[in-house]
Order: C-alpha cells, then structure tokens, then sequence
C-alpha cells in the first residue's frame, strides 16, 4: 500500500507549479526519500535558504492535498536548505534563522560568552524553560534518569512535560507504560499523552514498537520539529527532552534551533564513557546552552544479600571530570535492581517508591538543577510564537 500511496504523493507534486516558476518539484529532484508511518507521510524539499519563504506557503499546500491520498491522515513537509558548494553534511531546514557559528576557544582558553541573542531560537508557547537530558554514547541509562528526574522534578511542585527525542531508539513509552496512540486535534495538532500527571510525547507513541526508523537526518529533524511545537503541551514550567545519544546532526541542531534553558550531561564511571561525556558537553558549550552538571550513573552497587559495596564500572570519575571541566556534580545513582525492574516495569523508581532511598537520590538532583536554573545558569527567556 505504502508504494501505491508514494506513488499517488509523486503524482501530485508532479502536478503542482513551484513558486519560483521553474517547473515541478519532482522533476528538479527536489524531493527527499517519502516515508510514510501510521497513515503520517514525511518528507523534506530542498531548495536554496533564499528561497525558503517563497515555498513556506508552497509546503503547507503541498500536506493540504496530500491528506486527499487514500490512507494518508496527515503529511508533514519540511524545507531543507542546499549548500551553495561543498559536500552535503546533512541539512538543516531553511526556514530557520541561520545561527552565525561562535568563536570557538580552540587556543584552550576560557570559553566566550553568548554571542547569539535569543531571538533567533524561538520558544513554545506555553513553555517557561525546557532541558536537555544527553549522553555522549548510549548504554549509560540516560532515558532512566530523564524520566525519573522529570517525575522528581514534577514531586517538587512543578507542572512537567517529556518529549523524547531518540527518534531512532525511543525508550519513554515503555519507561512510563504508554501504550495509546496520541490523538489530533483539529488536524493541526497533537495532544500528548499523560503518564503519572506528566504530558508526554514519543515517536514510539507513533509507529510500532518493532518498526525501526531508518531516516535521514532532515526527516528525524522535521519529525522533533513537530514533537516539539505541533504537541499541544499546555502551560509548562519545565520541558525536559530526553535527546538521542551521542553528536551527530540531530543532537547539533536540536541545541542550535531550540532554547534550551540548560543541559545535564548523563555518564557512567569509566573513561570510555566519560571520554564522550566530554564531548557531549563541549557541543553544548559550543552552541552556548549551559551546562546544569553532570549526573553519574551505575555509580556503585550494594549486594543485597551481603551490604557490601562494589565499585563495578569504578567510581567518581563523573564527578572528578564535572570539577575539572566547571560544571556541578548533581549526583550519584547506584546500579540497583530496583531502579531497572521499576523501569522495565513502566513504574520509574520516583512513583512506585517516592519516600525510598533511590527516589530520594533523584529528588536531590532535582533539586540541584532547579537551583541552576533559578541562579540564571539557565538561557535567556526566548520570545513566544504564536501559530496562526
């Protein structure tokens, strides 16, 4: 079915004038790979950056009559920007203001101060501040902590949404036991799911849990770019999005496009880990989103059977690195049996046990990241956009 309806997609465009009256868009081989999931089809245009607002009504056109495809619910368009010369490295949609790139302290010294205002990275209606959860490899438990730091920081009072980002390897719907397609509204659109008071939103809440996403990095871009200001999110103070591992394009975008308030970096004890962690936050530094601290996770183990304490992946190397690079150590999390089941489960650890010991652990970073962002290492307020 999926050929038949790309095909019918195809037909249409073929059919359509381009706004800059140089003949259709298939023809010119503007058009990205169709991928179509759960009736939703995506796909990007690439056209030159100054053309990107001659064919932003052109792309909103182009998803009204693709809906008309027999199958199709909804379709979702992005503009991607050519280079002008140079070997592709992947693009980024051309409609975004282009971020002049920051003086980088290659010589070893101090880093510079923001250069960029925050004007240029719109914010989400609603949304007061939102964080990054990052790791520089995965395998170290990051979409664990994000869940049950964004759970820890809804116990302290404050109104929390999740997005997860890991378009490639989505975790949260099984970390908090979502199993309900999100639903539109009007058309326009998504209202989130909701998971223990949170608003939450995956493309695993999307597609199904074995269908691998194999997408270029423009479409994993529009499909955050949708997550992120199609979902209807509400009033939130805080945002937390628990990103796709590692800094490749997305990872560098994501940061470069969205406001981000700050980042906690997520790392295991060992030097290979911290060797990524390092390179983690030296992205964020570079695209000037502070750096909140530095979690540790899988810190220690404490047999159960005997209280005795093994240092399995070693110990204190997330911090020692934390107070040699400047940033807080916001804590330790032990590798404990409780923490996993609870997870697997889709109970994180801070519901199903809020007054145990492991709670407690993410309650205190939490509290440790909201005192970072209330002493103003968090981002300036970026300005509201409004959807027509």
């Amino acid at each position: 079915m999926s050929e038949t309806q790309k095909n019918a997609i195809l037909m249409i465009l073929r059919e359509m004038d381009a706004p800059d009256g140089k003949g259709d868009v298939v023809g010119r081989r503007l058009v990205s790979e169709i991928f179509i999931a759960d009736g939703k089809a995506f796909f990007s245009l690439s056209v030159p950056a100054s053309e990107a607002e001659r064919f932003e009504s052109f792309c909103r056109e182009i998803e009204q009559r693709v809906k008309t495809v027999e199958g199709i619910t909804s379709a979702m368009v992005a503009l991607t920007a050519e280079k002008a010369a140079g070997p592709s490295s992947g693009a980024r949609p051309a409609a975004a203001p282009r971020q002049p790139a920051p003086p980088a302290a290659r010589s070893g010294g101090p880093q510079p101060q923001p250069q960029r205002p925050a004007a240029q990275k719109p914010g989400v209606p609603g949304i007061d501040k939102i964080i990054a959860v990052a790791s520089g490899k995965g395998g170290v438990g990051k979409s664990t902590t994000a869940v049950n730091l964004a759970l820890a920081l809804q116990s302290l009072g404050m109104k929390i949404g999740i997005l997860d980002a890991d378009i490639y390897g989505p975790s949260i719907p099984r970390l908090l036991a979502l199993r309900d397609k999100p639903r539109s509204a009007g058309g326009r659109t998504i209202v989130p799911l909701d998971a223990y008071g949170m608003k939450a939103m995956s493309m695993g809440l999307l597609v199904d849990e074995e269908t691998p996403m194999i997408w270029r990095g423009p479409m994993v871009m529009s499909a955050l770019t949708q997550m992120l200001r199609e979902v209807e999110w509400g009033e939130l103070d805080l945002l937390v999005v628990d990103m796709p591992p590692g800094t490749g394009d997305a990872q560098l975008t994501m940061a470069q496009q969205v406001p981000l308030a700050g980042a906690v970096i997520v790392s295991t004890p060992q030097d290979l880990a911290l060797i990524d962690a390092r390179k983690g936050l030296a992205m964020f530094r570079k695209v000037d989103v502070p750096v909140l601290g530095i979690v540790e996770n899988m810190s220690y183990f404490v047999a159960p059977d005997t209280g005795k304490r093994y240092d399995i992946f070693g110990h204190g190397g997330a911090k020692a690195e934390a107070e040699r690079l400047g940033v807080p150590f916001l804590g330790e999390v032990p590798l404990e049996m409780a923490i996993r089941e609870t997870s697997d489960s889709g109970r994180p650890v801070v519901v199903g046990d809020p007054d145990g010991p492991h709670a407690r652990v993410y309650k205190d970073m939490a509290a440790r990241v909201l005192a970072q962002l209330s002493s103003g290492a968090g981002a300036p307020q970026a300005p509201k956009i409004v959807f027509e």
